[in-house]
């Protein structure tokens, strides 16, 4: 028989985000995937069968999530799915909170929504968080990286807004979640301080006390396909739920503070 303290984390796609859920000192045992694990040998399906916490974080396609087709057996707990706040779509900079309506203007926002369905009417204990853009230390995760590899831009575009959210208050909002888990919940993850992401290189070459790069108009812009999709929306996201429901007080509220820390522990 489990005891109850033995927390069993299994993770879909062991990136970013899910390595940092990984370092919290209450998993008894941590199984990650990567590309070349699918299909799941007997092995893993045993290991994912008896982990009591399962977080999904592989992309999607036009069919929606791939782990969902393949109908692995989950006796899991806790089940996460880590979506984007890109299922808003543009709000031409409004604010939005989890009840507003899922309408994505982008393919892969399109298949995160469709993803975001088949698991919260797939019959298990999910709860989808739905993350801003995510940032924290390592190599080219940050504006500071940026700015010291001289790959920052400094676009302008009137009226737009970006949410952030640091990759260490994702864990801490997927921790109290796993603590009082409300199946079929969505949260959004981001911090307090939406706002043009020139502000934010600009305080990272402050840090640096280095010159910003020069600021260029989104029109003349050179972007590749990707970088300029980021800029179709426009949004405010509203972390109030989290701070409601899960009592999550943000390590990192803006990203002055997480960029500080950063600096700090730079070797």
């Amino acid at each position: 028989m489990q005891k109850n303290f033995e927390k069993k984390l299994f993770c879909f796609g062991f990136g970013y985000s899910a390595q940092e859920l990984a370092k919290e000192p209450c998993w008894e045992t941590v199984t990650g995937t990567h590309r070349n694990d699918f299909p799941l040998n007997a092995d893993m399906q045993k290991k994912l069968a008896e982990a009591t916490h399962v977080l999904l974080s592989i992309p999607p396609d036009a069919e929606g999530d791939l782990v969902f087709r393949e109908n692995y057996e989950i006796n899991a707990q806790w089940v996460g799915y880590l979506s984007t706040t890109g299922v808003y779509g543009d709000t031409q900079g409004e604010w939005i909170d989890e009840t507003a309506a899922v309408q994505p203007n982008q393919e892969r926002s399109k298949w995160r929504a469709i993803a975001e369905t088949q698991w919260l009417k797939g019959g298990l204990p999910v709860e989808v968080f739905r993350l801003s853009g995510i940032y924290g230390a390592g190599d080219d995760r940050n504006a500071l990286d940026a700015v010291k590899t001289n790959t920052a831009r400094r676009i302008a575009k009137e009226n737009q807004f970006f949410s952030r959210i640091h990759v260490e208050d994702i864990a801490q909002i997927l921790l109290a979640s796993i603590n009082a888990p409300q199946s079929g919940e969505i949260y959004n993850c981001a911090d307090d301080f939406p706002c043009p992401q020139a502000e934010v290189i600009e305080y990272a070459a402050e840090l640096l006390n280095v010159a910003p790069p020069p600021l260029v108009k989104f029109e003349d812009a050179d972007l590749s396909p990707m970088a300029r999709s980021f800029y179709s929306s426009s949004r405010k996201v509203s972390n109030q739920k989290i701070k409601d429901k899960l009592g999550v007080k943000l390590k990192f509220p803006t990203y002055r503070e997480g960029l500080i820390n950063i600096l700090h522990n730079m070797a």
